[in-house]
């Protein structure tokens, strides 16, 4: 999606609060090994390289940013991961989370059509004439990419079977970027100038 469709973040997304630092753990693995701007053969690269990770729970990001996700111009592609079965059972609380887990990536793909917005009016017994002014704003593009990983239970194997899928994804864009990825080369300069100004500090 970065190069052929510009779109240069992806979220990543879990519905589960022991993931609630998943995304922050794949910004460094993805940023990091392949936020590179030349090649295997040090020649500067005319495309795109990393994109932007970030994201949030769940819950937490439907409050915060999936306004953005489904009705703002720029197209963010989505990983929605959520377990099937909850280490924390609670009342209906799973149900409900997983419940919005599916509501999420089904709107982002179908989205609701202006069609739809009118006929709802109709059901309640309105017109929807009367409230044209607010039809645009209840409209849904959809056609929003995302991908929904759904594990059978957070266990030690799953996380690790989950964290190797998504470096097997980093490694093998580098190869196609042909870049190095798992070198941190852009960190050193920051380094280089901190020890510098340092002893400038304590003067």
């Amino acid at each position: 999606y970065n190069n052929f469709f510009g779109a240069e973040t992806e979220a990543i997304l879990p519905y589960d609060q022991y993931m609630h630092r998943f995304a922050a753990y794949f910004q460094q693995g993805n940023m990091e090994s392949n936020g590179k701007y030349v090649d295997r053969n040090g020649n500067a690269v005319d495309y795109q390289t990393g994109p932007i990770i970030w994201g949030e729970p769940g819950t937490n990001g439907q409050h915060a940013f999936y306004q953005l996700i489904h009705q703002g111009t720029k197209m963010v592609p989505c990983d929605f991961i959520a377990p099937a079965i909850t280490h924390n059972p609670l009342s209906d609380h799973h149900p409900k989370l997983l419940s919005n887990f599916f509501a999420q990536t089904e709107a982002l793909a179908f989205g609701k059509s202006r069609e739809v917005v009118e006929q709802e009016y109709r059901d309640q017994g309105k017109d929807p004439a009367t409230l044209e002014h607010v039809v645009p704003f209840k409209v849904f593009e959809g056609n929003r990419p995302t991908n929904s990983i759904l594990l059978r239970e957070i266990t030690p194997f799953s996380l690790g079977a989950l964290i190797a899928l998504y470096e097997h994804k980093i490694f093998t864009q580098g190869v196609i970027m042909n870049i190095f990825t798992f070198d941190q080369w852009g960190v050193e300069l920051g380094k280089q100038l901190a020890n510098r100004i340092l002893p400038e500090l304590k003067e």
